[in-house]
């Protein structure tokens, strides 16, 4: 798989390696399947090894995603992320209309006993903090939304949003939809040639990573990076201009 070809290089030096993460890539080797295409792996190839993870993007998530190529940076900048120093801002598509100010949700998390990878909100869970602002509205159906995340738990942004009324337009754990086709919100508007059958505009959660922002391990000097929205949520967006939705 060309996957490496895919990987768009935001920066990269001596001591860390910055991409624009593609939706539908792992971060980090499958704990039981280790030539499924990761970014690991595939910037070790690129670049040689060593490759240290610093964080994780879900794999239907795509944006900014920092990689360590030494075991001092990776260390330094573990200590930002866990010290809650480095910026992370996020871009989603949900259902619903939040309210115009910022919306706070301090909600512990945990993994969800009665379905296999799901997580939920829990008082036995890890602290969680999310932030959100609605961005622009279409219709009275979805918005879009800027996130910003101040903990790191698995599928927080997905839960979060989901605990507070606004799920992710597609999203197979936490939404109402595995997929999003414009015959949805076209209705009778919309025309397929005959024996044609739909394509969903969108089959993944739209969530990217935007902004990732961080002192440099070794300079101390601040980075600040930001990450082109992919094309399925681009064009999402664009018909949902375009209808007023």
């Amino acid at each position: 798989m060309s996957f490496s070809l895919k990987l768009e290089i935001l920066h990269q030096d001596d001591h860390l390696i910055v991409i624009n993460k593609p939706a539908n890539l792992l971060s980090v080797p499958d704990r039981y399947i280790a030539d499924i295409p990761n970014v690991v792996n595939l910037l070790g190839k690129k670049f040689g090894d060593p490759m240290y993870a610093v964080h994780r993007l879900d794999k239907p998530t795509s944006g900014c995603l920092v990689v360590a190529r030494t075991a001092e940076a990776h260390k330094e900048l573990n200590r930002q992320f866990q010290e809650r120093e480095v910026d992370k801002v996020y871009h989603a598509i949900v259902e619903g209309q939040p309210a115009d100010e910022e919306t706070e949700v301090d909600e512990p998390i945990a993994q969800n006993p009665g379905k296999m990878g799901a997580m939920m909100v829990s008082n036995r869970g890890k602290h969680a903090l999310t932030i959100f602002k609605p961005m622009e509205y279409f219709g009275h159906q979805f918005s879009l939304v800027g996130v910003q995340i101040f903990t790191g738990r698995t599928h927080q942004i997905r839960v979060h949003l989901a605990y507070a009324g606004y799920p992710l337009m597609v999203d197979p754990y936490y939404g109402k939809r595995e997929e999003f086709k414009l015959s949805e919100i076209k209705g009778r508007r919309y025309n397929l040639k005959k024996d044609k059958e739909e394509r969903p505009l969108l089959s993944r959660v739209p969530l990217h990573a935007t902004r990732l922002a961080f002192d440099h391990p070794e300079t101390g000097e601040r980075m600040e990076f930001e990450a082109t929205m992919p094309k399925d949520m681009r064009a999402t967006l664009n018909q949902l201009r375009k209808l007023g939705k």
